[in-house]
């Protein structure tokens, strides 16, 4: 009877360990195991009949059944790490990279056209010795109109025009009301600063104009400031913007904070000068307005106009861009199409 029990033992040893070495994955081996070890396994059925042998028929089925067990458990653990390091290699060979074909090309992020426009401005004013001087785009009436000498009944104040939030608060319509803060801030002493931002107007969005676009003004108060001092600067702008070959030209206008005032042209970039359909044949494509400060904005923030004297400008960023990058409506300058975005960056790059 014993021998019977031991070779039976022996029997499901050998099937065993062949059907373990034989599994292909971790779910087939741990059936193997289960069927083998399990509590329904045969080796189960023999330990449960123990208690009907002898005392030395236990001990010699009960040192078999461990040592097949022990047999068993090895067995499962070498074909897991087989089955495993098989795993990793097919992985290895699914994932393997072809050294000799081209790269991927990685996309690489920029600067919004804006952005730019508004880091190369601020690079040239910073090299002629400017400071950059930042504001609230909720504004007080008092700055946004009244120091800028536009009363009451100034047109620029009409309700189609300003988006007011309160009688006495509103979204700025130009960047001038900072410079009426720094003027106040420096009490007296001479200015020269750029200030960017958001401006904001009751305007219909169209491929020219929206409700909000950016601008960038300049200012410089200080003793014997002179026309010519005007247009040293913006002609320095205009070549550092637009290239070397740029010119400029003053058109007497009108503006409430500026005396004299002058709208500013510059030669067409397209045709340098000679004439073509985007300058209308003019040779010549208007940027910005400038002037002379107003005695009475002087009076206003603090300057004795009798001894002070100064320049201002406001230039348009996105109409800039425009210009800059071949943009024909402003509109695709906010819509953030990647497409758009690349083509801009590319011709930066030419």
């Amino acid at each position: 009877m014993l021998n019977a029990i031991l070779e039976k033992i022996e029997k499901l040893q050998e099937n065993a360990i062949k059907k373990i070495k034989d599994s292909k994955n971790v779910n087939e081996l741990n059936e193997s195991k289960a069927e083998f070890l399990g509590k329904k396994s045969p080796i189960s059925e023999i330990m449960s009949k123990m208690k009907e042998l002898s005392v030395d028929m236990k001990k010699d089925v009960g040192q078999r059944v461990n040592a097949f067990k022990q047999k068993v458990e090895e067995t499962v653990n070498a074909r897991l790490n087989e089955i495993k390091e098989e795993e990793v290699n097919k992985k290895l060979v699914s994932e393997e990279i072809d050294v000799t074909l081209p790269g991927k090309e990685m996309l690489e992020g920029s600067m919004h056209v804006l952005s730019k426009t508004v880091e190369e401005l601020e690079d040239i004013f910073i090299g002629m010795g400017y400071e950059i001087a930042e504001g609230p785009e909720i504004e007080e009436d008092l700055f946004n109109f009244e120091m800028m000498n536009l009363p009451k009944d100034h047109p620029a104040r009409d309700m189609q025009d300003t988006f007011y939030i309160t009688p006495n608060n509103l979204l700025r319509t130009h960047t001038s009301p900072v410079q009426a803060r720094v003027m106040l801030e420096k009490k007296g002493k001479p200015v020269k600063v750029v200030c960017p931002g958001k401006v904001y107007r009751r305007d219909n969005d169209d491929a020219t104009h929206s409700h909000q676009f950016m601008q960038l003004e300049a200012l410089v108060v200080d003793k014997n400031i002179s026309l010519s001092d005007l247009k040293g600067t913006l002609l320095e702008m205009a070549k550092g913007m637009l290239g070397e070959n740029t010119n400029i030209r003053f058109r007497p206008s009108y503006f409430g904070f500026t005396e004299p005032s002058y709208e500013v042209d510059v030669t067409c970039f397209k045709c340098g000068g000679k004439g073509c359909s985007l300058c209308k044949n003019i040779g010549w494509i208007e940027i910005l307005g400038s002037g002379m400060v107003h005695p009475n904005v002087l009076r206003m923030c603090g300057y004795d106009p009798e001894v002070y004297t100064g320049f201002a400008f406001g230039v348009g960023i996105d109409r800039l861009a425009m210009f800059k990058y071949g943009i024909t409506d402003l509109r695709n300058i906010y819509t953030n199409d990647i497409r758009l975005l690349n083509t801009f960056n590319r011709k930066e790059t030419k």
